[in-house]
């Protein structure tokens, strides 16, 4: 008799505390805002078939601090993309999950979608909304290129890469923000599809003596940067 009250009242206790018990989604996010919350909890609700078709729960569980690394690896590669992105800017998240999103979403921009480029560039990370200044399209690298996430060091890297389009070049080397930062101008001096006037007003506020190093590896035509040198020197003189 004993034996039997002892097995009901540990199925009761499994019933109501258990992590397994958890019926409900919402039942499940109330468990996982609670920064305390076991790891081996945690572990049970990702194991709940149910609860984890639900996007809150999945991105609750891959947040959580608790969390299993193991389990959290295995929902990140399971996100969608706008997953991922939400994932990546999420403050509490680990730092090097969140740059696991950020590649993971790199790997696969080739393969999304040209609507759904267009709304990471404007709302993603730094790293995916640089990366997204080389597209193709206007219509993704310019969002990029708004993007307030973006900064000088992801304009810098764009514009050094040999498969930035004309286009973005030009629009950067007008831009009212980045124009005038003294590292975009010179990756621009070393860019071969800047604008020869915006190369003359950029060359003009460098030191002779910097302006031929930057020049020495520019991809520029050799003809602008003869122009440029001799434009540099003749103004030095006055």
């Amino acid at each position: 008799m004993s034996d039997q009250i002892q097995i009901e009242e540990t199925a009761n206790e499994l019933s109501t505390d258990s992590p397994a018990s958890v019926a409900s989604e919402d039942q499940a996010l109330g468990q996982l805002k609670d920064p305390e919350l076991g790891s081996d909890q945690i572990e049970q609700i990702s194991r709940q078939a149910g609860l984890m078709k639900s996007r809150k729960v999945r991105m609750a569980v891959a947040c959580h601090q608790k969390t299993p690394r193991r389990v959290a690896l295995r929902i990140i590669r399971e996100l969608y993309t706008f997953e991922l992105m939400q994932f990546a800017l999420t403050p509490v998240a680990a730092a090097d999950l969140k740059r696991l999103a950020d590649e993971l979403l790199l790997s696969r921009l080739t393969s999304i979608a040209l609507g759904e480029r267009i709304s990471l560039a404007r709302r993603s990370s730094t790293l995916v909304a640089g990366a997204l200044l080389l597209d193709k399209e206007s219509s993704v690298w310019q969002p990029a290129l708004e993007n307030p996430r973006l900064t000088e060091v992801a304009i810098v890297r764009a514009l050094q890469r040999t498969n930035a389009t004309a286009a973005f070049v030009e629009a950067v080397s007008h831009h009212s923000k980045w124009s005038v930062r003294s590292e975009v101008q010179v990756a621009l001096l070393r860019n071969a599809h800047t604008p020869l006037a915006k190369a003359i007003e950029f060359a003009r506020r460098i030191p002779a003596q910097a302006l031929r190093d930057i020049l020495r590896v520019s991809r520029m035509p050799e003809k602008i940067k003869s122009y440029l040198k001799k434009e540099k020197a003749l103004t030095a003189d006055h």
